[in-house]
């Protein structure tokens, strides 16, 4: 879908390669990445973004740091794993894939002797990275049915190739649907403060011969009001145990539109999202942003900058996952 991956290896193998989404669409930016606080760094700092994408990032830079750190030392690795999990775990807490990532390298640890540890975290970050592209291709293919030739879909924040190692969540049934001939219109929210949909979104849709618009995050209500929507499909950092869904902060109120106005709303998301050990959105932790995202303020206001916000569960039309569509609860 690009031509550089979002997130990967380098072509040594020995770091993790990222695409800077914070110099995009301006420039395109590699990075190679091996020391631990640099990979924590890039996922803090939004370079590289996107819950599936954080998660195959989280598995490559643990992998490549411990391998650096350790000087192929298989005794020394296993010392270092707890402390590097940790610390990638803390980046970015409302994201569940980048927990998931890092504790599936953990439980493999457990189960590989010393002299086998580091080649073995290689490859477990390596299958993540392949898990991650075939789940994407799941989506794509199971969404197919909900996008019609001539749909008008919305979509807010970016869950596409940039969000994935693969071609996405929520953009995932349009890129189908546009290798089938269909004829799909994408209007694509702002997302502010950091306008990840009309810098990232909208990046990736024209490069890939998509028609997107892209609009003011307060336009997409009255958009929806006017019958000029058929659909609203988004991403999710994470899906909990009864079906409620956070992501992007401005999802919700998306979703209240779509409600009022009798347009679906589906949310999409590989199954490592869904996180049936948090029962409902009122238990994620909510992660904040700093206040000079949302640019210059008068002197002595303060900001309130949640990165993510908590659509319940009784507004998502379905769940469109790399298993099909599915329906709370989820065990």
């Amino acid at each position: 879908m690009l031509p550089i991956p979002a997130v990967g290896w380098s072509p040594d193998t020995n770091a993790l390669r990222i695409l800077d989404q914070r110099r995009l669409p301006a420039e395109e930016v590699v990075r190679d990445l091996v020391a631990l606080p640099d990979t924590i760094d890039a996922i803090r700092t939004l370079a590289v973004r996107g819950a599936p994408a954080i998660g195959v990032a989280a598995a490559i830079g643990l992998a490549v740091a411990i391998a650096a750190d350790s000087a192929g030392n298989g005794a020394r690795a296993r010392a270092l794993l707890p402390d590097f999990a940790s610390l990638l775990i803390d980046a970015r807490p409302t994201a569940v894939n980048l927990a998931w990532a890092v504790h599936r390298m953990l439980r493999l640890a457990t189960e590989t002797p010393d002299e086998q540890l580091i080649d073995a975290l290689r490859v477990e970050a390596e299958v993540i990275r392949q898990d991650d592209v075939a789940m994407c291709a799941a989506i794509g293919h199971h969404g197919l049915q909900l996008v019609p030739d001539g749909a008008r879909v919305l979509t807010h924040c970016n869950a596409g190739a940039l969000a994935t190692a693969g071609m996405g969540t929520a953009l995932a049934p349009i890129y189908t649907a546009h290798a089938a001939g269909r004829f799909v219109t994408v209007y694509a929210d702002e997302t502010r403060p950091l306008r990840q949909g009309a810098r990232l979104t909208a990046w990736e849709l024209s490069r890939a011969g998509i028609h997107v618009t892209v609009l003011p995050d307060g336009a997409a209500a009255s958009l929806i009001a006017q019958r000029q929507i058929d659909l609203v499909i988004v991403g999710a950092d994470r899906i909990t145990a009864n079906g409620d869904v956070a992501n992007k902060v401005g999802t919700y109120g998306v979703a209240l539109a779509a409600h009022a106005h009798g347009v679906p709303f589906y949310v999409a998301a590989p199954w490592s999202t869904i996180d049936p050990a948090t029962p409902s959105g009122a238990d994620i932790v909510i992660e904040h942003r700093a206040t000079d995202e949302l640019g210059e303020l008068p002197p002595g206001v303060p900001a309130w900058n949640p990165a993510f916000d908590v659509t319940p569960r009784h507004l998502v039309s379905a769940y469109l996952t790399d298993r099909g569509l599915v329906s709370p609860p989820f065990v």
